[in-house]
């Protein structure tokens, strides 16, 4: 039993989510009854996700701004902008990509009649009804916006509570982050009977979906990366930005990809910055900063995944809303940091701004796992090394 237990810590989540998704493929494969039987791994998974998401956004929403430091905004003003622009940015090119390429995906229990909102009004006027949702009731029937909304307000009415009531709520947040890790451990498990119901049911035309919709989200990280970035550097320090932005993909990309946590590859930021002879004062702020709310790839995934199910229940978007979406995919993706898989989670907030029932868009946020070998990779390198691009910048703006 030790030495099991020894083997499978040293044998990462992502080999075993790759090994989750071919015995997937193989057993529905060799038998679709085999392949049927075990789906029941993929519903208890996504059951897990589903209750644990709503909690686990109010309490890391609210101790983030509960705890946030007082003072030095004037400093951070100029790296802020540029985060909140880059994440903007992505989730603009992610709406003109899913336009461009539309993905449908193979979805159970679709069928159900979706309402279709008529237009930006009805969507503004659907998303003030969920934001003054009681706040019980949006825990309990996942009305994601509502939660935002509650746990955001909790937060800045906390602001300047003492220190004893933030550090309840911070170790609250840490105990619901070690839970969700846990689920998250068993995404092997849930993948493999999710993957193996998919084959088993649909054959192989589902995972091809997979495919097309993995093209579109890695496309548009690489289009943020060597080219919208760039422009956002150059526009603030008028010098050629490749340099600068060929390093931090190699020095802070490379390493964040591996890690697949942008919390973690902060200590490899910090010493990039110290390498490229950065502000200590600004970097010191900036870069830990920029691993809670710079998040251009969570946005990108946010408004994919949330799109491709619109394609797939044929749900009309006109241009006003497809721009509310950039502005909610943004917001959310800023709130997305601190756990693995975290954007995903976050999926059904947006999907709610189209009237997508939690049930649909939690089997996304399961498509997104299933992905998320190379999407949680390429999205973390975006996200940290973006940290660096954009500190450094600023930096050689000042200079």
């Amino acid at each position: 039993m030790t030495i099991t237990t020894k083997t499978t810590s040293r044998f990462g989540l992502v080999p075993q989510i790759i090994l989750g998704i071919f015995c997937g493929v193989a057993l529905a494969s060799w038998s679709a009854e085999a392949g049927q039987a075990v789906a029941i791994f993929g519903a208890l998974f996504v059951k897990a996700l589903k209750a644990v998401a709503p909690i686990l956004v109010f309490i890391l929403v609210a101790s983030s701004i509960a705890n946030r430091k007082i003072g030095g905004a004037d400093k951070m003003k100029p790296v802020l902008m540029l985060y909140l622009t880059g994440t903007f940015l992505a989730a603009l090119t992610a709406v003109a990509a899913s336009f461009l390429f539309p993905t449908t995906l193979v979805l159970a229990g679709t069928a159900e009649a979706v309402t279709p909102p008529e237009g930006i009004g009805q969507v503004i006027k659907t998303v003030l009804f969920q934001v003054v949702d009681n706040p019980i009731n949006a825990l309990l029937t996942g009305n994601f916006i509502g939660v935002l909304a509650w746990a955001i307000g909790l937060g800045l009415g906390l602001h300047h509570a003492n220190k004893t009531t933030k550090q309840v709520f911070a170790d609250v947040s840490h105990g619901i982050s070690m839970l969700v890790t846990f689920i998250i451990k068993l995404a092997p498990i849930g993948i493999f009977g999710l993957v193996a119901e998919t084959v088993a049911t649909t054959g192989f035309a589902g995972l091809a979906s997979y495919g097309q919709l993995l093209t579109v989200l890695v496309g548009c990280m690489l289009l943020i990366a060597l080219v919208v970035n760039p422009a956002l550097v150059y526009v603030t320090t008028r010098k050629n930005p490749y340099p600068l932005v060929f390093t931090c993909l190699r020095e802070s990309g490379i390493p964040a990809f591996f890690t697949r946590s942008s919390a973690a590859n902060i200590p490899v930021n910090m010493q990039l910055a110290e390498k490229l002879k950065l502000d200590e004062d600004t970097y010191s702020v900036s870069i830990p900063l920029g691993a809670t709310i710079n998040m251009a790839g969570a946005a990108i995934t946010i408004t994919v995944l949330t799109l491709a199910t619109v394609h797939t229940l044929g749900i009309p978007v006109d241009f006003a809303t497809a721009m509310l979406l950039s502005v909610v995919a943004s917001i959310c993706a800023c709130g997305a940091s601190g756990v693995a898989g975290g954007s995903l989670l976050l999926i059904p907030l947006a999907c709610g701004l189209f009237g997508i029932s939690s049930d649909v868009a939690m089997q996304v946020v399961a498509i997104g796992f299933i992905i998320g070998v190379i999407q949680d990779s390429c999205e973390t390198a975006l996200n940290s090394s973006t940290d660096v691009v954009f500190t450094a910048a600023v930096c050689q703006a000042k200079a």
